[in-house]
């Protein structure tokens, strides 16, 4: 067997691997040996055709996809250890030839990071400042939601809520008519189509109304893009939102002794939202920072698998699995494919982060003890109430236990490098 090896880009190296006729025919008796019992050939007893017979039965090249059962992740082992390469997953293989046998594997390596001198990133904590508009504003919000839905007789405005039955044509392909349809006039709403909810305004009750909207350029589904939707609408039901007064009887209403009250709570929740925004923000900015001075490369699977991550992580959101959510997208015009198009740039930031994070941690000599971990399980079986006993079930392996110290490892050299920006090392 001659190998050779290439370097390529992004932490990978290809792996050339040329075959004698010796070695291959070895692999080709294995697999005769294999099929001649599964085979029925007419003329002779299963398990007795002799193998030229067998091969022009089959052909040779089904003959060769079963030897390459073994020989292939057999030859690639031993190329691996004759060279000493040490990948970090399964390669991509490439079948160059079969005459003589060649073939090549593509194989990703370890990601190489070399970090910049992140002790001189240099950051501003600036302090949180709520207004009192920004706790009235909280308040009409609270309004808006305890909004009291009340019949008018008068055409619709903007802000009521109405109830609507659709019909509606595109491309000459008709929809089902949806009936009793409950719609919030909003100004500027982009669904079902950006317009929609300006050509119900100054309708009334019993009226009906046909019209016709365009497809954004930029909507999502490309092929509807510019394409026009007709629409016939008849208005079955007009009503106002009615606001209950801010007084010390709402505030009660919300679980507060008295308005003043209910202000201060909202003043405490936002100052504290406001607070962790601006953390999280400052710690985005460190780790920002940090990439920058940094040179990463890493193979291209590390991003698959994050992608991966993140979708299982959206398929949990979802009673219906996979399925949900595909459900889920089509609702904002959107397929699996561009959503996991979409995810390719969030899951190549979390992996270099992750890599630079890492290198910062080993940097630092960055530890989490086990009463570390223990304590941080305890607070995820807290927070998962009647599911407890599956976190500690879970948390039990010690390839989650080895998760929730990465989680905090890396939390930790977050907290680090925002000490030393800020400062306060």
């Amino acid at each position: 067997m001659k190998v050779s090896t290439e370097p390529i880009e992004n932490s990978q190296v290809t792996l050339n691997i040329e075959m004698e006729t010796a070695e291959v025919d070895k692999y080709l008796e294995r697999a005769y040996n294999r099929l001649v019992k599964k085979v029925s050939v007419p003329g002779f007893r299963k398990g007795k055709t002799p193998r030229a017979i067998l091969e022009q039965h089959i052909g040779k090249d089904t003959l060769l996809r079963e030897a390459f059962e073994d020989l292939i992740p057999e030859a690639y082992e031993e190329a691996m250890e004759s060279q000493e390469i040490d990948a970090i997953a399964r390669p991509q293989f490439e079948l160059i030839q079969t005459e003589p046998l060649i073939f090549k594997a593509v194989v990703p390596l370890r990601p190489t990071v070399k970090i910049g001198d992140y002790k001189q990133i240099k950051v501003e904590s600036k302090p949180v400042e709520i207004s009192q508009e920004d706790v009235e504003a909280t308040i009409e919000q609270l309004r808006l939601q305890q909004a009291i839905l009340s019949p008018v007789d008068r055409p619709v405005q903007f802000g009521d809520v109405v109830t609507i039955d659709i019909e509606g044509e595109r491309q000459g392909e008709s929809f089902p008519i949806r009936k009793d349809f409950v719609y919030e006039v909003v100004r500027e709403a982009r669904l079902p189509l950006p317009g929609f909810a300006e050509k119900l305004e100054g309708m009334r009750k019993g009226e009906e109304r046909n019209f016709v909207l365009s497809y954004p350029s930029d909507y999502e589904m490309q092929e509807l893009a510019g394409k026009e939707h007709a629409f016939k609408v008849a208005v079955t039901e007009v009503k106002e939102k009615k606001l209950p007064e801010a007084n010390d009887e709402f505030a009660k209403n919300l679980g507060s002794r008295d308005l003043a009250s209910l202000r201060e709570q909202i003043f405490a929740n936002l100052k504290a939202r406001a607070e962790e925004r601006a953390r999280l923000e400052l710690e985005q900015q460190v780790v920002d920072a940090a990439i920058e001075l940094s040179e990463v490369e890493y193979p291209p699977v590390l991003v698959d698998r994050e992608i991966e991550r993140l979708l299982n992580e959206e398929v949990r959101h979802f009673n219906q699995g996979i399925t949900g959510l595909e459900n889920y997208l089509k609702t904002i015009n959107k397929t699996l494919d561009k959503h996991l198009e979409e995810l390719r740039p969030v899951a190549n930031r979390r992996v270099v982060s992750s890599l630079v994070l890492g290198k910062v941690a080993e940097e630092e000599k960055i530890e989490v003890s086990d009463p570390e971990v223990d304590e941080e399980v305890e607070k995820m079986k807290t927070d998962a109430g009647k599911q407890a006993g599956d976190i500690e079930k879970l948390f039990s392996l010690s390839q989650a236990r080895d998760s929730v110290k990465q989680f905090l490892i890396g939390r930790k050299t977050v907290e680090r490098l925002v000490q030393i920006a800020t400062g306060k090392n």
